[in-house]
This record gives structure tokens, C-alpha cells and sequence, in this order.
């Protein structure tokens, strides 16, 4: 059998546009020789559609959406993800369904069983489970249709299992010969590798023939890296698509030869692909084109600009210096030398002044007091106005460059440095972003190699240095890996060579900071635990982690 693979960017609540997408790429893969199309889970209504999911206006939209698309399916049958509303007198309203149709009709569907709570996902609280797991009968194959998680719960792959059920077994039984899988897979960091052994575990196990479609883009803080897969039944590699990229392909699981296996894309490329395509599809997809950012003369901004200028094109993006008393003439020209390479519009609008009459307006008040975090403060939030005000008035989206290490020990400011639309290395350790500098630099030098090179700071306060106030970031990132995304114990954390004062230190700094990371902007989720949507942390709580000593 012929199966066509519709690897394709969706946006939520997009209705028509998804249905478009879907006609064109049906219609491509019936071209190429397709017997049978799948698409990714949810792809109608988009990834995730969250709490639209509550209004039954956008549920019914959705059900017009595939009456209509339906009327373009003929004898090919085409599966794809929507959401269907449980018929039940108990449960929950809806269901995270594929649906297959066929000759201008739906003629089957089955609900997604093994729902997800778990990080970003919440799919219990909108979804009723699915029942049992009928085949789908079709050019003398018998089809079993998985949706995602469905395909997860493997107990041969995973040590330790979320679910009872295995859909897989259950359509085995049921005579399935070839598995289906409609997928909304998020990306991070060596994501694409853990899928993809899993899914050849599943295939060679069971001695099944299995395809992936799997959804690609950006949805605000999610990225899919697509990757769709086909597998023969010993777990071969038949055909895959690109990463981050949309594609239809068409895979013929009679080949006897699947695709040449190569060593992959490193890990700072495949973090670059992801977020440009992160910055592109949420600034679009928000209705807009362009994006403004401070040019600080740093690692962090001096990345953060190469991205957009990547993913938006140069034309679209504006860099803004905004020196103060404390700014170095080699960050100045850092930021200048930086904006000229990536052909970006560049503006300096100095905010001393600003400054200045901010001094003299809170003189009074503050007599007698000596100048500590405020007036560092004072600077940065002058900086946020100004961004924000080139944002109102000229259109753009200000992207904030704060990583992941600032972000998590609250070394950044409200209504600073943290205004904007989209945090876009907010999921990025410092260490990793300087990672990122040396690969984007591989070839020739795009970000000065005084920004890479140079003590990294704030420059708030004379001769000021993050390691004033912070350990040493290669120290920092590691505990703050071993707390947040390992979510070890602090006598944990201890044991791994690090010291008890420096472990204590920083854990009570993420913890006080939660305040901020409340009221930061959208981050793109790039790292198994990302601050945001998957971290759900109380902000007025007394849990000390380690308290009593370390």
C-alpha cells in the first residue's frame, strides 16, 4: 500500500485555512500514487486548541469545517484529527479523534484512549477517553489507527508506564496488520531521536509495518519538528520527512529498501531551525510581520537578533541600543558591527537622559539613601518603554532576550528587560545560548567575537558583572538543571559535587522569583521542562525545598 503522509503546518482556530491545507495536500498525495492519506492529530482545529475547546461555537465550527472538507475526499481516504463530541450521557463533551473519510463522507472514526496530562499537556480536562480499537479494512489491509499517547505506552521501551493500556496490543488483537498514527508531538532538545526509537521498538516488536504523520510549526510556546516516519515491520527506516519543514510524501511500504540512515543534525542546529520556525509562525500567526529588539552589545540579544533576521528576514527586524552612563563603548560597537552583518535596521536612542530626570524626580524621596538595585531597575524599565512604544507605533512585536539562567534566578526585571511578545531563548541555558554564538559563527563571523569572548553583563552599575551576583553560569546551569528539569532534591543536587551554599542560594532564588515568571512573556519550549505552560508553581506558598539544611 501506498501511504501519503501530509506533513503540514496548522494554526488553531484556523478552520478554513487547516481545510485548505488538507484539500491541497490530499490532492498532491492522490497525485504521487497515494492509496490511502494520513494527517497529523487535531490538525483541523490546530495544536492545542485549549480552553477554545469550552466554547461551542468553536466546536461547531469545527464539525461544519469537516462536513465541508469531507465533500472533497473521493475514493482515496483521507484521516485526519478533529475533535468529535462524545455522545454519552456522562464523561466528558468531547473527543480528540481521527477521523476517516471517504467518497464525501466520514465512514469511521476512533477516539484517542490514552490522554495526557502530564508537562503542557491537559487533555483530560476537555477530552473523554476512547473505548475500544476497531480496524479499518482498505486496499486488503487492515488499518489500526493511533493517536499520539496512544503510541507511547510501550512497556518494552518505557520503564515505567503512565497507563494500563496498551492501544497497540488492543489493535493487534483486533487483526490490525499495518499501524496508523496521527501525532501533535512537541519538539525539544533530542526529541527526534527518543520518537523515533520508539516507534522502531513498536514496529519490531510487534512485526508490524507502521507510519507517523506528525504535525510541524509553532504554536505560541509549542514546536512540532514534523518528522513524520514510516517503519517496515523489522523497524527500517522506509521514508522520512524533513524536520521543521511542511511536506507531503508518499511512501510505498512494498519497498524492500527503505532510506540510507545518517548521523543527524547536532543539537545546535536543530535548537537554531527550531526557533526561527517558533518566531516565524507565532509572529505571523499573531497577524504580524515585523519584530523590534534591544541590541544590548551581549551574547543573549546579539543571538536573539540572528534568529529573527533568520526567520523573518533582515528587512523585518530593528535593533535598538539604548545606552546609558554604564554602557561600554565595546557593547556599543558590538551591537553597531552585529546590526551592520545582519543588515538589519539599526537605531540608538540613548535613555540617559531619561534617566536623569527620572533622578530628579524621586530625589527628594529617596535622600539619603544610596543607589543600590532600584536605579539599575530604573534603567532597564526605561529601555521596556522605549521598545514598547517603537512597537506600538511602527507595528512590530519586541522579542525579549532573556535565557533560560536569568530567567529562572529572576536576574532580569519586570516591565524591563522582560517586556515583549515572545521570550525566544527564554527556554535556552546561558551556557547552551553561548553553545548556539560558536555554531552560528562556524563558518564566518556573524556575532562579534568580543560579544562571545567578554565577561558577560547587565552594565547597570559600574564595572558590573553577572558572576557579582550569580556562580559562575557553567555551575548555575548545572544545578538549575538538576531542580527544574530533573526536579532533584537539594541534598540531591549536593551529591553531585555541588556545594550545599551555592545549591541553597540558588534554589531560594527560583523560588522567589516565580513572581516574575508569572507575568513573563511566551517562551518557546525547547528543553524537557520548560518555565510557562508545563511548570505550575504557586507564587504565595512556604514549601522551602531542602529546608532544614542540604
Amino acid at each position: 500500500m501506498k501511504i501519503g503522509v501530509l506533513q503540514l503546518n496548522a494554526t488553531v482556530g484556523d478552520f478554513a485555512g487547516n481545510g485548505r491545507r488538507a484539500t491541497e495536500g490530499y490532492r498532491q498525495a492522490c497525485q504521487q500514487g497515494a492509496q490511502f492519506v494520513l494527517a497529523p492529530e487535531l490538525f483541523l482545529c490546530g495544536y492545542p486548541p485549549r480552553d477554545l475547546l469550552l466554547r461551542d461555537d468553536f466546536v461547531e465550527r469545527g464539525m461544519k469545517a469537516l462536513e465541508s472538507l469531507a465533500a472533497h475526499i473521493g475514493a482515496v481516504p483521507l484521516c485526519l484529527g478533529v475533535v468529535l463530541r462524545h455522545r454519552g450521557t456522562t464523561g466528558r463533551p468531547l473527543h480528540n479523534s481521527a477521523v476517516i473519510l471517504q467518497h464525501g463522507r466520514m465512514v469511521f472514526q476512533q477516539h484517542k484512549a490514552l490522554l495526557p496530562t502530564y508537562d503542557v499537556f491537559d487533555e483530560d480536562r476537555y477530552f473523554e477517553p476512547g473505548g475500544t480499537f476497531p480496524v479499518f479494512t482498505h486496499g486488503g489491509r487492515r488499518l489500526g489507527i493511533t493517536i499520539c499517547e496512544d503510541i507511547w505506552n510501550d512497556a518494552d521501551f518505557w520503564p515505567e508506564r503512565r497507563y494500563a493500556r496498551d492501544p497497540v496490543k488492543e489493535l493487534i488483537t483486533s487483526g490490525a496488520d499495518l499501524i496508523l498514527n496521527l501525532s501533535a508531538s512537541p519538539w525539544h532538545v533530542g526529541k527526534e531521536h527518543t520518537r523515533l526509537a520508539m516507534l522502531q521498538r513498536a514496529a519490531r516488536d510487534e512485526g508490524l509495518a507502521l507510519v507517523q504523520a506528525n504535525s510541524v510549526g509553532a504554536n505560541d510556546e509549542l514546536i512540532f519538528d514534523g518528522n513524520s516516519v514510516a517503519l517496515d515491520a523489522r523497524g527500517r527506516v522506509l521514508a522520512r520527512c524533513a524536520a521543521f519543514e511542511e511536506e507531503v510524501r508518499v511512501v510505498d511500504l512494498a519497498e524492500k529498501h527503505g532510506e540510507a540512515q545518517t548521523a543527524g543534525s547536532p543539537d545546535e542546529e536543530m535548537l537554531y531551525r527550531a526557533l526561527t520556525l517558533g518566531i516565524r509562525d507565532y509572529v505571523r500567526k499573531c497577524g504580524f510581520q515585523r519584530v523590534v529588539i534591544g541590541l544590548s552589545g551581549g551574547i543573549d540579544s546579539a543571538v536573539t537578533a540572528v534568529l529573527a533576521a533568520e526567520a523573518l528576514g533582515a528587512d523585518q527586524v530593528m535593533g535598538v541600543s539604548m545606552p546609558a552612563r554604564y554602557s561600554s563603548e565595546g557593547s556599543r560597537t558590538d551591537a553597531a558591527k552585529l546590526a551592520a552583518t545582519l543588515g538589519i535596521r539599526y537605531e540608538v536612542l540613548p535613555v540617559e537622559e531619561a534617566f536623569q530626570a527620572m533622578e530628579r524626580q524621586l530625589k527628594g524621596m529617596f535622600a539619603g539613601l544610596q543607589p543600590d538595585i532600584t536605579e539599575e531597575n530604573i534603567q532597564s524599565r526605561l529601555r521596556g518603554v522605549t521598545l514598547m512604544a517603537l512597537s506600538n507605533k511602527f507595528g512590530g512585536l519586541v522579542l525579549t532576550t532573556g535565557n533560560k539562567s536569568e530567567m529562572a534566578v529572576g536576574y532580569c526585571t519586570l516591565y524591563g528587560d522582560m517586556c515583549g511578545a515572545l521570550a525566544v531563548i527564554a527556554d535556552v541555558f546561558k551556557t547552551d545560548v553561548y553553545r548556539l554564538a560558536r555554531w552560528i559563527n562556524r563558518e564566518r563571523e556573524i556575532i562579534p567575537a568580543s560579544t562571545i569572548h567578554k565577561p558577560p553583563s547587565a552594565e547597570l552599575r559600574p564595572n558590573q558583572k553577572d558572576q557579582d551576583s550569580l556562580p559562575p553560569y557553567e555551575v548555575l546551569d548545572s544545578i538549575l538543571h538538576c531542580y527544574v528539569v530533573e526536579h532533584l532534591s537539594p541534598s540531591e543536587i549536593v551529591r553531585r559535587g555541588h556545594d550545599p551554599a551555592v545549591v541553597t542560594d540558588v534554589i531560594n532564588k527560583v523560588t522567589f522569583s516565580e513572581y516574575k515568571r508569572r507575568q513573563a512573556a511566551p517562551g518557546l519550549k525547547v528543553s524537557p521542562r520548560a518555565f510557562g505552560m508545563g511548570r505550575r508553581i504557586p507564587v504565595a506558598q512556604r514549601f522551602r525545598a531542602g529546608e532544614g539544611g542540604v
